[in-house]
C-alpha cells in the first residue's frame, strides 16, 4: 500500500535520553554494521549483543516456565512469565520484533517481564523460526499454533484460555495482526486485545519513510526492504493480506492499542492502521512517543518514554481483561 500522510508536525529532534541510548549502544556494539551488511547469523549475534545491557536489570517475576509447543515445522520454544501467585491468569501472547530475521526470547526478556508485572497478566513469549531460513508463512503458522495450544492447554501453565490477547513490536506487531485476522474468521471471540508497537503493516511509501528512512541513527528504508526480501517467498507475498495487513478487511478485529515512535520510518504505518481500524469500527487507541526512534521499547533502563509506553500497554491490557468474564 501507499500513503502520503503528513508527519510535518512531528519533530526530528531526538530527546536527550534517546541520544544517551545511542551513545551507550555505540559502546555496547562498537563498529556496528547494518543488518544487510551481515550474514543472518552474524546479524543475530550483533542484535543480541546490543540487547544484553538493556536486559541486565530485568526484574524478577513470580514464575518463569520454559516450555515448547508442537508446530507445523517442529517444536516452538515458548517462555511463560507469571506475575504473582494467583492462577489462572489472563495472558498476552507476545511476538518479538526483529524484522522476522533477528531476535528471540532473550532479546525481549525485560520487555515481557515488565508487561507481565505492570499488567498483572501472564505473558507468553514465542520463539518462532526466523527468516530467511524459514520464510512466510512459517512464523505466522507457529504463532497461530501457540495460540491454539493456549486455547486447549493453557490451564497447564496457569493461564485462562478464555482471556487471551496478542501483541508484539515491529515485525511482531505484523505477525500479531496476521494471527488476529485468521482468528477473526474462525474464533472471533478468542482475543480480547491487540497490542501493536511500532508495527510494520504494509506501507511501501509514506511521508514518514521519506522523512526518516535515511537517518544514520535509525531503521532505514534499505534495511526495511531487506527484511521484507528475507521474509517473503516472492513479490506476490508482499500483497498477501497476511503480510500487507493494512490492505485486509479489518472489520471484526478485537480492540487495539497502537504505539509508535515519532522518529521512525514506520510511523505512518501506525497512523494508517488507526485510520483503517476506525473506519472498520474497531475500538483503537494510538499513542505516539516524541523524540524516540524505532525499537525504543528496549531502552527503559535509560529512556523514560520506554517505561511510559510499557505502562500504557499494560494499562490497555488490564482494561481489556477487566471487561472480560473472570
Amino acid at each position: 500500500m501507499e500513503t502520503a500522510m503528513s508527519t510535518q508536525s512531528y519533530t526530528q529532534r531526538l530527546h536527550p535520553q534517546m541520544k544517551a541510548v545511542l551513545e551507550k549502544q555505540a559502546e555496547v556494539v562498537p563498529n556496528a554494521k547494518k543488518v544487510h551488511e551481515l550474514s543472518p547469523s552474524d546479524a543475530r549475534r550483533q542484535y543480541l549483543t546490543g540487547r544484553r545491557y538493556w536486559n541486565a536489570d530485568a526484574p524478577a517475576v513470580d514464575e518463569v516456565i520454559e516450555s515448547s509447543v508442537a508446530g507445523p515445522a517442529g517444536d516452538i520454544p515458548v517462555r511463560v512469565y507469571l506475575p504473582g501467585d494467583v492462577r489462572p491468569l489472563p495472558a498476552l501472547v507476545y511476538i518479538h520484533g526483529g524484522g522476522w530475521l533477528v531476535g528471540n526470547l532473550d532479546s525481549h526478556d525485560k520487555i515481557m517481564r515488565l508487561l507481565a508485572l505492570r499488567s498483572g497478566a501472564a505473558v507468553v513469549g514465542v520463539d518462532y523460526r526466523l527468516a530467511p531460513e524459514h520464510k512466510f508463512p512459517t512464523a505466522l503458522d507457529e504463532c497461530r499454533a501457540v495460540v491454539a495450544h493456549l486455547r486447549d492447554h493453557g490451564t497447564d501453565w496457569g493461564i485462562d484460555p478464555q482471556r487471551l490477547a496478542i501483541g508484539g513490536d515491529s515485525a511482531g506487531a505484523n505477525l500479531s495482526m496476521a494471527v488476529a485476522l485468521s482468528l477473526r474468521d474462525t474464533e472471533p471471540d478468542r482475543l480480547a486485545l491487540l497490542v501493536l508497537v511500532y508495527g510494520v503493516f504494509g506501507l511501501s511509501d509514506s511521508t514518514s519513510r521519506r522523512l526518516f528512512g535515511e537517518r544514520g541513527d535509525a531503521l532505514t528504508n534499505k534495511e526495511m526492504d531487506y527484511y521484507y526480501d528475507c521474509y517473503v517467498r516472492g513479490p506476490e507475498d508482499r500483497h498477501d493480506h497476511r503480510v500487507d495487513v493494512l490492505a485486509a478487511d479489518l472489520r471484526g478485529l478485537p480492540p487495539a492499542f497502537i504505539s509508535a515512535a515519532a522518529i521512525d520510518l514506520l510511523l505512518d504505518d501506525s497512523i494508517a492502521m488507526k485510520v483503517r481500524m476506525d473506519e472498520a469500527g474497531v475500538p483503537t487507541r494510538l499513542e505516539i512517543y516524541d523524540g524516540v526512534l524505532h525499537g525504543f521499547l528496549h531502552y527503559s533502563r535509560t529512556l523514560d518514554a520506554a517505561s511510559e509506553a510499557i505502562d500504557d500497554a499494560a494499562q490497555a491490557i488490564r482494561e481489556a481483561f477487566a471487561h472480560e468474564p473472570a
